[in-house]
């Protein structure tokens, strides 16, 4: 059943690709998600969120896991922005990292926000990480390989300059782009309502091993060393640009849930 599901849900994104005209993700990326998570919050989870993060919008508060990033306090948090997975493993079969991940981090958050004993400092503070983790999840090489750092260390040109293939992904391809994060939460694909529940559903394993088979293909298409251009843009801008939209939709489902 669950594999049935996977399918459907590779099978409507491979559809919402060849519909268009034709990533962490960096800051553009995560605001844009969470303008897009906006869009689909309910009043009620609108209301108790609001109040939580001090009227701060979700697409301000979306890069706050990276934000931290330079204050060692934080530093035990670094583990939870990815997941280290080989080409022929799904999450569940894959060596869990002792520090945490993606996965436990999410699941970390929502313990902490849902917990009546908890502090509105605390729950505001984890409610920030979980709008950021749940963006990291949908960039695929979050969901990369360990040897290489999840394309990190995969040294590569974007328009000439010398870059690696999570950076391009992150945030270099995004803002080439030329949008800002506000345009492209406002440009994004037509989904009827059947679609929208068909990327709600599942879980976040399940999430994560769908973003998985992406990386994989970009892994599959990416040399070492290669100069990627506007050729690149052209098979995989609308790729990224659907899962910032998958993400936002996915965002607001689990702060519906939540709230």
């Amino acid at each position: 059943m669950k594999l049935r599901f996977l399918f459907t849900i590779i099978a409507l994104m491979m559809f919402s690709f060849s519909s268009h005209a034709s990533l962490k993700w960096g800051a553009t990326g995560h605001r844009t998600v969470g303008a897009i998570a906006d869009q689909y919050t309910s009043k009620k989870a609108k209301r108790q969120i609001k109040k939580l993060l001090n009227h701060q919008s979700l697409a301000l508060v979306s890069t706050f896991g990276d934000d931290i990033k330079s204050d060692p306090r934080f530093k035990k948090f670094e583990t939870w922005h990815y997941v280290n997975m080989d080409f022929n493993e799904t999450y569940q079969t894959s060596k869990k990292n002792p520090e945490g991940d993606l996965v436990t981090g999410i699941a970390y958050c929502k313990t902490i926000i849902t917990d009546s004993k908890a502090s509105d400092e605390d729950k505001a503070f984890y409610l920030k990480m979980l709008i950021h983790l749940i963006g990291d999840l949908h960039q695929p090489l979050h969901i990369g390989r360990e040897q290489d750092r999840g394309g990190n260390d995969i040294k590569v040109q974007w328009q000439f300059r010398d870059t690696n293939l999570h950076k391009v992904w992150d945030s270099q391809m995004i803002d080439s782009y030329k949008m800002s994060y506000s345009e492209l939460a406002n440009n994004t694909s037509y989904l009827t309502k059947e679609q929208v529940k068909t990327y709600q559903q599942g879980t976040v394993i399940d999430w994560v091993n769908a973003t998985q088979i992406l990386a994989n293909d970009i892994y599959a298409s990416t040399k070492p060393g290669e100069n990627l251009h506007y050729a690149y843009s052209y098979k995989y801008l609308d790729v990224a640009r659907t899962q910032l939209q998958i993400a936002g939709i996915r965002l607001a489902k689990v702060l519906n849930d939540l709230f």
